[in-house]
């Protein structure tokens, strides 16, 4: 039997056209507790670099700015009005869930700190209100590794797909030979600011 047409994309996939990014709370304080955070906040910056040079709608939220200081001033410049939170989980800031859904945003990719607390609420909220949820397992960080581990861990079993920076930068293009796709690979191709840890 002969394939005459190309199958479906997967609906695995996330793409440009049904995706958003979600940045919860890179701030200052919070980030000098966080190993490799030089690195955590390299691969955000290429997210959301990578997001709108491909459209994808990019959020972020900032845990009591007042206390944790403001996000961390190479991603601030790149994103809009960022809403503050006392609650953990980003479902405070209900205008965020609302503006994905609104806009056909039915994946988000979630990105931030720390793991186990503000980003693994944030993603088991969205999963319960009907969201698929993608975590980039290199753009997420906890202050102890167990946390770590133990929340990506979680938030797999509850149903959130684990992805890294690079590979949801390419599922996001889709195909190569475009101007869009050398932009894209440029960022793949920046050097780590610091040694990726093995």
């Amino acid at each position: 039997m002969f394939v005459t047409e190309m199958p479906s994309r997967s609906h695995d996939l996330m793409s440009r056209d049904d995706t958003a990014l979600l940045v919860v709370d890179v701030q200052d304080r919070l980030l000098r507790v966080i190993p490799h955070h030089e690195l955590l906040v390299w691969n955000i910056r290429r997210l959301i670099d990578g997001a709108k040079l491909l459209g994808l709608p990019t959020t972020a939220t900032e845990q009591y700015p007042q206390g944790l200081g403001k996000t961390v001033a190479v991603l601030a410049e790149r994103l809009g009005e960022i809403p503050a939170k006392v609650m953990f989980s980003c479902r405070e800031c209900t205008d965020l869930f609302g503006d994905f859904a609104e806009r056909g945003r039915q994946k988000v990719l979630v990105v931030g700190v720390e793991t186990h607390v503000c980003v693994q609420q944030t993603v088991l909220d969205l999963l319960s209100e009907g969201f698929r949820v993608y975590v980039a397992v290199d753009a997420v960080g906890s202050r102890h590794e167990l946390d770590y581990r133990i929340a990506i861990q979680r938030m797999e079993s509850a149903g959130a797909t684990l992805t890294t920076t690079e590979a949801a930068l390419f599922e996001w293009c889709e195909v190569a030979g475009t101007s869009e796709f050398k932009q894209i690979s440029l960022l793949v191709r920046e050097e780590p600011p610091v040694p990726v840890p093995s």
